[in-house]
């Protein structure tokens, strides 16, 4: 049964629309406040048939938590594994694309949002559910990320965020679920996203960009070792097969595993964390926080090898196309054409990037220690290379004034 598709933008658009609160209600869940709070009010609603998604693909939240609130809000959980087709179908395109938000931090959740989406398509599908509930509010790009994927993927009934039109206060969520006996809410003094490519972090006490000093306990990967600790790793080489990563130190893994061991043995050296301004809609620029070691050395290891292996002009083009797959990611367009044929031409590029890069990790002191590539364009000795190359243009010289002399001749 088809519904006519209508956004959700307020709780008095689920309380007083033409919801039906004894249909399934499908509701993105991350076991935060804003989505705890979300199924407590559906429930407060009289909805008698909610069900909390809630996808993992590698972060913080533990299932024992997300357990006890849908527990307690006695909802349906559904729990989905959805690693390894975030890594294959969403990493691995971004690393390719080599997908840097205007050149300050790699997209993160711009990646998991489509996989999300699709998920809860699915499981409402499943469900014959006419709505899907998100908690994006207008101050997270977020918003328009879901939207836009549940838009694309052409989803028949209704779907959207009661927040973006009716924010509710911090302290009156963590007082109302408090009621209720979840008290742990009250212990978040930011807001969270992680994945296994990336933890983020923004509001609360990030909330002002002049005034942001980022607690240490945020970090994870990248947290400072205990006195005397040291490293344990100082050298690290990745390899790449047609621009994606495949091996750690000549041991072939996948992606997924390559991501899981980078970020701690990088993040160990204090490298991979980002602070920094995205914009939302009509100009406003807010403050994010992130930790991303594994990301940082494949990129920047990546980049190495292309332009190793590219021409010039390929790799110049490559990099307009690079802000388009950005940008059309950033907007909410992941199922687009245009992202699609930004991914068409970045996968083409990228087919002889085949290679090896080394570090010495050492903190601001890292550095590359060996680039290798399959098909390389680069010389191994500038000196040999000029005298070859004089030779061969002055024979090239030479031929061509003997062609003129036998043509005067003629």
């Amino acid at each position: 049964m088809k519904t006519s598709r209508r956004g959700i933008r307020s709780f008095r658009d689920i309380t007083h629309g033409d919801v039906d609160l004894r249909r399934p209600i499908v509701t993105l869940f991350s076991g935060g406040l804003d989505s705890s709070y979300l199924l407590y009010r559906l429930v407060q609603a009289g909805a008698t048939d909610v069900h909390a998604l809630s996808v993992a693909v590698g972060g913080d939240e533990e299932r024992s938590h997300i357990e006890r609130i849908t527990t307690a809000l006695g909802v349906r959980l559904h729990l989905v594994d959805g690693r390894a087709a975030f890594v294959e179908e969403f990493v691995r395109p971004a690393i390719t694309a080599h997908a840097v938000y205007l050149d300050t931090h790699p997209v993160s959740s711009t990646l998991s949002r489509p996989l999300i989406a699709r998920t809860a398509t699915e499981v409402a599908r499943d469900l014959g559910a006419g709505v899907i509930l998100h908690t994006a509010n207008r101050s997270q790009n977020t918003l328009r990320r879901l939207n836009g994927a549940l838009e694309q993927l052409g989803f028949e009934g209704h779907f959207g965020s009661p927040y973006d039109l009716e924010p509710v206060d911090r302290e009156q969520k963590i007082k109302e679920l408090r009621h209720i006996g979840l008290d742990e809410m009250a212990e978040r003094s930011a807001s969270g996203d992680s994945n296994l490519w990336c933890r983020e972090f923004e509001s609360g006490v990030l909330d002002d960009p002049e005034n942001h000093a980022v607690p240490e306990s945020f970090y994870r990967w990248s947290a400072r070792p205990q006195a005397g600790a040291a490293p344990d790793r100082r050298s690290l080489t990745v390899t790449f097969r047609s621009g994606t990563p495949v091996a750690v130190d000549g041991e072939e893994l996948p992606l997924t595993d390559v991501v899981a061991r980078l970020n701690p043995a990088v993040g160990a050296h204090g490298l991979g964390r980002y602070t920094g301004l995205e914009h939302l809609p009509g100009g406003i620029k807010v403050l994010e926080v992130r930790e991303m070691p594994a990301a940082w050395l494949l990129l920047a290891s990546r980049r190495h090898l292309e332009t190793a292996v590219l021409d010039a002009e390929v790799l110049r083009e490559k990099l307009h196309m690079e802000q388009l797959w950005v940008r059309e990611a950033l907007e909410g367009r992941w199922f687009g054409e245009l992202r699609a044929a930004c991914q068409a031409f970045i996968t083409e590029a990228v087919l002889p990037v085949t290679g090896s890069v080394t570090w010495r990790l050492d903190g601001a002191r890292t550095a590359t220690t060996a680039i290798v590539a399959d098909a390389p364009r680069y010389v191994r000795d500038r000196e040999h290379w000029e005298q070859a190359s004089i030779k061969d243009e002055l024979s090239h010289l030479g031929e061509g004034s003997q062609t003129a002399d036998r043509d005067m001749q003629w």
